[in-house]
Order: structure tokens, then C-alpha cells, then sequence
């Protein structure tokens, strides 16, 4: 089994990604309509990115959306396969809700997404628990699908594409708080870590063309959201180019045009590969002050010779001076997140020191970290051998953990005694005298709510610290 490890002082104030692998159930819409849909989110922010182009494609087939599950004549649970814990998390959850079935016999169940794509046989052959089994890149035929099982059948697509964005699909945000939202940029991956199943359930790599991105966040900004993440597998690798060549956009040229929509837009992306992450788009974060100061650069290990079997297609040299140029442009301030595998094929005791190292280094303001376990399906599975012991992985996770947890502490003391310009998202998790939001660099930030609300942008002095939380005093 492979868990993220999240530490107890992030628990209540986590951001959209520090909530991966992550139960999101869909909000409810009541229009009259006949059927009502009820949809789980599993992983990462592309699913549920996913799961409102989903809805948006059954609204449309005369869905709506419901979140008491005890309702639903659908169910939908859009899946994760990029760890063993998310998996079983899913079948676990699946038996459950066959149980429903006593008490709604007509009750369709599907599953969505990557576990989708990757185990398609075992759900529709072997245990038989699902009616409909659809990838992610087969979305637009669920409404023949659905058909198929209203008339008996079980129901199956899961062929990958090479031209699918869906960029035509104007989302429904499922549990939105009216502030934030995500915009999907590209799908798939074309790169081959040899540890991760995205590139085989999710397909090759392909751009969404950037008028369609700019409507989207206009349509949004227009109904008062505040804040955009734009998503892709690797965002620094999007590249759109017209059929008659006229038109080039990479990704810092998106990052300006989605910048310039609105100056009162706040706009974030994730995530970025080390590879592809250049000083172009460094000095356009740098250009724009509605561009987040913060950056996820997931390392994985700070040892060349592991980054080479995880086929990283970098090293700890090259990682490093992406580093450097981020706080040479970006300033020391910037900040920067991560993900960490431990224990992977042949790991040395030397190679686990040469990532602790690298935290000391970096000083990342927060990371995922996991320990290494093998997934059906991927190059490690093929040609390495994972023969580093269980217990070392989680002793060696369990010292990532607490530097980690140093790290986060000394950086967050950096913001004491400054201003910091917060986005309200919501009250906080203990006390409704409270308000709680991000902010430049992604921290969460809580203080009095005063007469302050959701959606506003507060000058906030930060007074006090935890390793997860920023606390201060609203600047009236």
C-alpha cells in the first residue's frame, strides 16, 4: 500500500491539491428533470476538473445533479490509479454502494477515469460491480453508454485520443465556493516516468487551443470567480498551433493572455515539470502581480542516479539551477512545493540523504510525500526490481515528514510580522468568527472576519505561525 502522508497540522487547512486523493461529492441542482446524478472525485485536480465536464455533457441529457446518494439514479466515481491507497479506497467504496441496489433495484453505477482505463476487464467481467466503465477521454459518449445500460447491456469505451480537449464544454463547478476554480489547458502526458500509469491511462499529450481557454476564464470572471488554476499533467510543456501555422502560443504567452483578462484575476497552474519550466515564464509571473508567486516543482528524489531509473530526464544539477532561477527572478520569497518518493528501486541510504539535502537546500514551503510502491503497467514494473524493505521506505518517509515539517515552520515564519494580501474563500475550519484564504504563495491564511466576506481581497498583517497555517490581524 502506498500512502500520501499528510501531517496533522495541514489537516484543516489544506489547499485544492493538498486534497488529492480526496472524497468530492457533486452539488445539488434542482430544474425538474427526471434523472439525478451523484458523482465521487478521487486524485488529482484534473479529475475533478473532469467530473464538471461530465456534468455538463448529462445536464444536457436531462440530469441534474444531487448530493444525497440516496437519490441518484446514477453514480458516477471518477478514479485515481496513480496509487495502490486510491485504488482499494475505490473498491472499497464500490462494494458499498452495490448495497444501494436493495433499495434503488434501477440504480446504474459507473466508474470513471483512470482505474477506468487501467481495469476495465476486472470491473465489467470479473467482479461485475459496475455497469459502465468510460476513460477519460470518452466522456462525450456517455449519453450512448447510459443508453446502452437503460436497454440491459454493460456498457464500455475507454479508447484514448490523441485530439480530445473537450474545449467546447463550458464546465459546471460542482462544489464551488464562487471564488476559485479550475480550467483544464491539455490532457495527457508524454512523459514516461517510469513509476506512474498517467501516460497509459490518460494518452499522449495534447494542447487545448488558447481561444477557447480565454472565453472560458472570461465566462468565469464574469460570474465573480476570483482565482483560476490552470491544469495540465505539464503545463510547461502546452504548445497550440493554428491549422494554417499563423498562430504559435507556448505556455508563458497563455500565462500573459489569461494575466490580462482581468488585473483583479488571480491566476495559478499546475504542475510544472523541471524539464520544461524556462525563465520565460518566470519573468511573465515576474510581469504580472496577479500571477501567484508560487510554483509546484515536484523533484521526486534529489539523487541523479534514481532521478535517471524514475526516467526524470533531468538531475539534482539541473533541478537545482531551475531553483536558483526561481528565487534569482522570483525572489526568496516564491513559493515552492514538491513531491518525494521514498524508497525507490535500489535506493541507497546515501541517495535518501542526497533528498534530505536537497529539502535543506530548496527550503520548500510544503511537499506530497509518499513511499515507493509498484503499479501495474509501468516501466519500474517491467524492468526494476522494487527491492528496497518495506520498513525502510516508511522510516526513510517518516524522516522526509520531518524535514518537511521543519522546513514548512521556518518558512512560514518569514511571512511574520509582514503583509500578506489574502483571497477569502471561506470561513475556517474552527470557528465561523473567522475567515479563511490563500495567499501569494499558497498559504493559508486565517483572521478575524470583521465585516469582511467571501471574495474579497483582505491586507492581512501576519502575527503568529503554525507548520500549515498563517494567522494575523485584517489591515482595515
Amino acid at each position: 500500500m502506498n500512502n500520501l502522508v499528510v501531517d496533522l497540522d495541514f489537516i484543516d487547512n489544506r489547499t485544492a491539491e493538498q486534497a488529492a486523493c480526496e472524497t468530492k461529492i457533486s452539488a445539488e441542482t434542482n430544474t425538474g428533470r427526471s434523472r439525478k446524478l451523484y458523482i465521487e472525485s478521487y486524485g488529482c485536480q484534473m479529475n475533478f476538473s473532469d467530473s464538471e465536464i461530465v456534468t455538463s455533457i448529462l445536464f444536457k441529457e436531462g440530469f441534474d445533479t444531487t448530493a444525497d446518494i440516496n437519490k441518484a439514479d446514477v453514480v458516477f466515481l471518477n478514479t485515481c490509479s496513480i496509487r495502490e491507497k486510491a485504488e482499494q479506497t475505490v473498491r472499497h467504496r464500490l462494494v458499498h454502494i452495490n448495497g444501494l441496489r436493495k433499495r434503488r433495484p434501477g440504480l446504474i453505477i459507473g466508474v470513471l477515469g483512470c482505474m477506468a482505463e487501467r481495469l476495465k476487464k476486472n470491473f465489467l467481467e470479473e467482479e461485475k460491480i459496475v455497469d459502465l466503465v468510460v476513460g477519460p477521454d470518452a466522456y462525450r459518449d456517455l449519453p450512448n453508454l447510459l443508453n446502452e445500460v437503460d436497454n440491459g447491456q454493460k456498457a464500455v469505451n475507454v479508447l484514448l485520443s490523441r485530439e480530445e480537449t473537450y474545449a467546447d464544454i463550458n464546465p459546471i463547478r460542482l462544489n464551488s465556493n464562487g471564488v476559485s476554480a479550475f480550467v483544464s489547458i491539455m490532457r495527457g502526458c508524454n512523459n514516461m516516468c517510469s513509476f506512474c500509469v498517467v501516460p497509459f491511462t490518460r494518452g499522449r499529450e495534447r494542447s487545448r487551443d488558447p481561444f477557447s481557454i480565454i472565453r472560458e476564464v472570461q465566462d468565469l470572471v464574469a460570474k465573480g470567480f476570483k482565482e483560476v488554476t490552470l491544469l495540465g499533467q505539464n503545463v510547461d510543456s502546452y504548445h497550440y498551433t493554428s491549422e494554417d501555422n499563423l498562430v504559435q502560443v507556448n505556455f508563458a504567452s497563455l500565462l500573459e493572455k489569461v494575466a490580462q483578462v482581468s488585473s483583479d484575476l488571480r491566476v495559478r497552474f499546475s504542475t510544472s515539470h523541471p524539464k520544461d519550466i524556462t525563465d520565460e515564464v518566470l519573468y511573465t509571473i515576474k510581469k504580472y502581480d496577479n500571477i501567484c508567486n508560487y510554483i509546484h516543482l515536484p523533484v521526486q528524489s534529489g539523487n541523479s542516479r534514481i532521478l535517471d531509473l524514475m526516467n526524470r530526464t533531468y538531475d539534482r544539477d539541473w533541478y537545482l539551477n531551475r531553483v536558483d532561477a526561481i528565487r534569482r527572478i522570483l525572489g526568496e520569497d516564491c513559493g515552492i512545493s514538491s513531491d518525494m518518493i521514498t524508497g525507490f528501486c535500489s535506493e541507497t541510504e546515501e541517495e535518501h540523504q542526497d533528498t534530505l539535502s536537497l529539502m535543506d537546500y530548496v527550503q520548500y514551503d510544503y511537499s506530497y510525500m509518499f513511499y515507493y510502491s509498484e503499479r501495474p503497467g509501468t516501466l519500474a514494473a517491467r524492468k526494476l526490481t522494487d527491492d528496497v524493505p518495506l520498513e525502510t521506505k516508511k522510516r526513510r518517509l517518516a524522516e522526509v515528514i520531518e524535514k518537511q515539517r521543519q522546513l514548512s515552520l521556518q518558512r512560514n515564519q518569514m511571512a511574520l510580522n509582514q503583509v500578506h494580501r489574502v483571497l477569502v474563500e471561506g470561513f475556517s475550519k474552527k470557528s465561523n468568527e473567522h475567515l479563511s484564504g490563500r495567499n501569494d504563495q499558497n498559504k493559508v491564511v486565517v483572521f478575524p472576519k470583521l465585516h469582511f466576506k467571501k471574495g474579497d481581497y483582505v491586507d492581512v498583517l501576519i502575527t503568529d505561525c503554525s507548520v500549515g497555517t498563517l494567522m494575523g490581524e485584517p489591515l482595515i
